[in-house]
């Protein structure tokens, strides 16, 4: 698997970013029993310009924690197989894994919300990468019950890692 990760907002914090991004991917993978080796990029930037990424592709003028932007119209969650048919701009050319996605996350909401909600930057940089990943993989949370299946799994890959509310 590979996980192109850029810190463009300079945030430092007290993990790595590239570990924790490898960690909870994997993770989510396996729990949705993906099939394929992957390519996931992952933007870490601040609030202006996660502003500008939401006004631009959601219409939303204001700073977000995470932005999602999966590569494949799945149809139904983790239908990993509607990837082979759509192969073309599903799979890298070169490695052969399947592009999953973008993530963008904005250092600023992770220190924001891990204050807000009294845990650690960790633990949030890990929801919010946990829950873009979902994403990724065709889940959303538009309705009660999508929100609680995402926010179930959340809890159970992050309890498993050991990233809890502490």
């Amino acid at each position: 698997m590979s996980f192109y990760v850029e810190n463009e907002s300079g945030a430092e914090f007290s993990f790595s970013i590239e570990e924790t991004v490898e960690r909870v991917a994997e993770a989510v993978l396996e729990s949705e029993g993906c099939p394929y080796e992957t390519t996931v990029n992952v933007l870490v930037t601040d609030d202006a310009r996660i502003r500008e990424y939401n006004r631009e592709h959601r219409g939303i003028d204001r700073a977000t924690d995470v932005l999602s932007f999966p590569n494949i119209d799945y149809g139904e969650r983790a239908g990993f197989d509607r990837a082979e048919e759509e192969a073309a701009g599903c799979f890298d050319p070169d490695s052969g894994e399947l592009i999953l996605g973008d993530i963008l996350l904005s250092a600023d909401r992770v220190r924001e919300q891990a204050r807000e909600y009294g845990h650690s930057e960790l633990r949030e940089f890990a929801f919010l990468i946990a829950h873009s990943m979902l994403h990724l993989c065709g889940y959303d949370h538009m309705e009660e019950e999508e929100a609680a299946l995402m926010e179930k799994k959340q809890g159970r890959i992050l309890e498993e890692l050991g990233i809890t509310r502490d």
